[in-house]
């Protein structure tokens, strides 16, 4: 009764109090032909995200990974003003944060601090932007500690489950290739090859810039154009985004020596910007609930059963599970969505999850990296920053039509991978089971 009276407050509030980020007027321009978007944060904390658009798509498979150790050597390698422990020193003074990360979709580049240290901050993020080192003694380090992580990340059961499906189910895609790269790969890159890349997608046709802070319009236009002070145009840039569709069912494995097998099956999803798109996240987010608990609970297959939507440039579902019965795992999986398609979710499940999933939206919107990194993402994947901003009223109105609609629509034919004994598991049953139908999707 209790859980239930917290659950009505809950929806309450959610369904009539916006959040705190969207009562501000956030907006978009343009300076120096770059799109700049500004979203005022109503506290004293600066957070700005300088984008690097095209991810994977900016590089062939024999050179995945060069982004990542190029955006790492930004901040590891020193600049032309500030030799590494100068520009780690200065940020330590101010408690200050400089750092990047690197993903299938886009590669950035993060700066946040107190308001009143901004104008000791900003010059080390612009120089780590233009004038990176690449020194060759730090640039050694760098690409030996992103070597041993990658080493480190292989002999993890359930990271190599993941760049395996990858690899098998977009063969011949941009996806299938690793954002961190191999270690066999990231061994041959040098520091004058890795900066000649760099200075290759460092361009304004391939970069956004995200500010979530309270500065003025004149201070914005002030500060980015110095940033964009020399920095070349670049050819025109395009992000590329495809329809990812499964034809047949198919399995794939690999035999190795673990204490438990790992399965991983991966189909549709729908496109970014489609009208199933929040339909979908919200479904996979209830199937999640019903998978983990037909297989945990009620079958003691796996003890931490996963299923998400992979919202990217090529969205895709992907269901993954570690067990000592693989065979009984997908005798399960199959029943169960199954069932699904033939009664559908609830009104209550569907209910039930848009309060929770706006609950958790609202929790990890709280602070400025938040807001900035999921402006990102929309801007980036969606081409539209603002479903940040509207994505609460777009779940709120979703039926439960829709989302049963989508779940049917787009969870068909899987490309299942397995890694572990392979005696212990039947293909057959992975290739000929309940799932046999294609996907009715039109692409």
């Amino acid at each position: 009764m209790k859980k239930r009276i917290f659950m009505l407050l809950v929806a309450a509030t959610l369904y009539n109090i916006k959040p705190l980020h969207a009562q501000n007027k956030a907006y978009e321009t343009t300076i120096d032909g770059v799109k700049v978007i500004v979203q005022p944060s109503g506290n004293d904390i600066v957070e700005i995200q300088t984008v690097i658009k095209g991810g994977v798509q900016n590089y062939p498979a024999t050179k995945q990974g060069i982004e990542a150790i190029a955006m790492d050597a930004l901040t590891e390698c020193g600049t032309a003003k500030y030799p590494k422990n100068d520009f780690k020193n200065q940020l330590d003074k101010v408690s200050a944060q400089v750092f990047s990360g690197t993903y299938k979709d886009y590669s950035v580049l993060r700066m946040n601090c107190i308001k009143s240290d901004f104008e000791t901050v900003w010059p080390l993020y612009v120089s780590a932007l233009k004038e990176p080192a690449f020194d060759a003694k730090e640039f050694v380090r760098v690409k030996q500690d992103e070597i041993n992580n990658l080493k480190d990340a292989d002999s993890r059961p359930d990271v190599a489950i993941n760049n395996y499906a990858n690899q098998v189910a977009f063969a011949n895609r941009d996806y299938a290739k690793n954002p961190s790269g191999t270690a066999a790969i990231m061994q041959t890159f040098t520091p004058d090859e890795v900066k000649a890349y760099y200075k290759s997608v460092f361009v304004k046709s391939h970069l956004t810039i995200v500010i979530v802070a309270d500065l003025s319009k004149e201070e914005v236009e002030t500060k980015v154009k110095g940033l964009l002070a020399g920095v070349k145009a670049g050819s025109p840039f395009q992000q590329k985004k495809s329809f990812f569709r499964v034809y047949k069912n198919t399995f794939s494995s690999q035999p190795r020596e673990l204490a438990t097998n790992y399965v991983v099956g991966i189909t549709s999803g729908p496109q970014p910007g489609s009208p199933d798109y929040d339909a979908f996240l919200v479904a996979m987010r209830i199937f999640y609930d019903r998978h983990f608990l037909d297989v945990r609970t009620n079958n003691g297959l796996s003890y931490a059963p996963g299923a998400q939507f992979s919202n990217g440039s090529t969205s895709f579902a992907k269901f993954s599970v570690s067990t000592t019965q693989p065979d009984k795992y997908i005798a399960v999986f199959d029943k169960l969505v199954a069932k699904i398609k033939s009664e559908g979710f609830t009104a209550d499940e569907v209910k039930n999850m848009k309060t929770t999933y706006l609950t958790r939206f609202y929790n990890t919107q709280e602070t400025n990296s938040a807001q900035a990194s999921s402006i990102v993402s929309n801007e980036v994947i969606q081409d539209n920053w603002q479903r940040s901003l509207t994505l609460a009223d777009d779940v709120k109105k979703l039926t439960q039509s829709q989302v049963n609609d989508a779940f049917r629509k787009y969870i068909g034919n899987i490309v299942w991978v397995y890694q572990g004994d392979t005696k212990k598991v039947n293909p057959l049953l992975y290739t000929n089971g309940t799932m046999g139908a294609d996907n009715p999707v039109s692409h």
